[in-house]
Formats: C-alpha cells, structure tokens, sequence
C-alpha cells in the first residue's frame, strides 16, 4: 500500500472564522477552500475550523465535515448535549445540503442523478473510486443553473448520501469533473480554477434544543448570486418517547411484578373461598 502523500498545507489565515450563525448550542460557519475542517496527524497541519473554534468555545465537538479543498457551510456543536443530537440529524439523513459546482463541459441533460457505489480506494488514498461490488450506495442528484462560454457549466448538486468526495467523483463519472480538482479532474479542467470549485450553499437541520426546522446559507465565492434559500424547511420534527432512566424501568417491572402477584393471591382467595 503507497503511503499518504505529504499535504503541502497553507491554510486562509483571513478571515479568521467566518461566523455565519451561533446560539447555545451551535456555530455554523463558511469554511474558506484550503482550510482542514479538523487536525490532521501531524503537527503542522493542526491549523482548521474545529481547532480555531476551541480557541474561544472549549466545549466546542465537530459533528459533520467538509474536504479541505471544498469551501462553505460547516456547523459544529457547542456542548455534548447538542452534539450528540447532531450527530443524530447527520446519521439519520434528516440534514439536507445543496452544493454548487463549476463543471468542466456543458452538461448536456438539465437535470438528473447519479447513482454510482463508491469505496476508498486504499493503494492511492485519499482517492475514492466507484466499486459496483464492495462499493456503499451512492446517490447525488443535480440540476444545471448555466452553460458558460469557457466550456463550463454551474450545477446546484443535492448529495442524498454523504460519502467521501462523492460530489468530485459523481461529476467525474457523468464526464464532467469539478474544475480545479487535483484528484479527479484532467488538465485542462484542473487549469481552469486555482481551487477545487465547491462550495457548500445551504442546510437545513433541527435546531438540537428546539426541534424547530433551521435553515443556513453561505454565500459562494464563485456563484456570488446564488439565492440565499432553494430548499424548504424541514417539517415538523416527530415527538420521540422519552428515554426511561435505569431505575424508572426497574420500578416498572417492580410494579408490573407486584401487580401479577396481586393478581394471583387474589385468585387463589377466590379459588378458596369458593370451595368452602
């Protein structure tokens, strides 16, 4: 197995965070292209977006993450309560995202998905590769915004699965790779953009202490006029029951037990009293 190439890393320094909104219970952020969304192994590439949010919120916990190379929308807990809600919202598919894209190529259909399994592929990673045996569901649905007159087409791409570089892989099978993607794209479409071209625009969540549908934008880089709202809030969130405590379910099935011995010495009595 080759090992991991040696990430030349110079992270944004301005804007320091980019706070798009923060409460009690958590901080969402526009990550810029460049910036690690969390430590890596080795010391100089502990600079990102979890490590600069601990500096002012201790209690801080990442719940979701972006490549390095992909800019926009991050949101991160503040305490383990909401963090552990998150990572619910995340792991539940309850969480929806759009994504934009500079592609290289018109991209012929106007809308479509694309629905390809994809695996790491362990002898070049980080790479992914799309694997119809050993691969996981995939599923990205997309729909064009413009064709442009450098051979490029803008696409608003909505991930229904959360895999890592699907979005780069998915546009790449369809022959049209995310301009500026060192991994996936060829030369001429890498040339076109200094970074990788994708940016995440919205999401849209259940607030972890609410339960009200919340709904974020980060402004794009490249795609400056993109509206601020394209996705509906959530519906309502269903009520869950109430997790019972240890010693609740124990007095519980005392009193179920009490209940069924009461019930049988009350037979029993009848059962003598009525063969006197």
């Amino acid at each position: 197995m080759k090992p991991l190439p040696v990430l030349e890393y110079n992270p944004p320094m301005e804007p320091w965070l980019d706070v798009l909104y923060q409460d009690d219970d958590f901080i969402a952020l526009n990550k810029p292209s460049g910036l690690l969304s969390n430590p890596g192994r080795h010391p100089e590439h502990h600079d990102s977006i979890y490590s600069r949010v601990r500096q002012a919120h201790s209690d801080s916990h990442i719940v979701h993450r972006l490549d390095m190379a992909t800019s926009g929308l991050i949101i991160m807990a503040l305490n383990k309560e909401a963090e552990r809600d998150l990572h619910f919202q995340f792991r539940e598919r309850l969480t929806h995202k759009v994504y934009y894209a500079r592609v290289w190529g018109h991209v012929e259909q106007d809308q479509g998905s694309v629905d390809l399994p994809l695996i790491c592929d362990w002898e070049n990673r980080p790479r992914q590769k799309i694997c119809h045996v050993h691969g996981k569901p995939s599923l990205t649905h997309y729909q064009v915004v413009r064709r442009d007159a450098d051979n490029t087409s803008l696409v608003r791409l909505l991930p229904i699965t959360g895999r890592s570089h699907q979005l780069r892989l998915h546009m790449m099978a369809l022959g049209h790779p995310i301009v500026g993607d060192e991994f996936y794209a060829n030369e001429e479409a890498k040339a076109l953009s200094p970074r990788l071209a994708l940016h995440a625009a919205e999401l849209c969540l259940y607030h972890p202490t609410t339960n009200d549908p919340v709904h974020l934008f980060a402004p794009c880089e490249f795609y400056p006029e993109a509206p601020q709202q394209t996705l509906p809030l959530n519906p309502p969130r269903p009520q869950e029951p109430a997790k019972q405590s240890r010693r609740a379910r124990r007095a519980e099935k005392r009193k179920a037990h009490e209940a069924l011995v009461a019930r049988a010495m009350a037979a029993r009595q009848q059962a003598e009293s009525d063969s006197e």
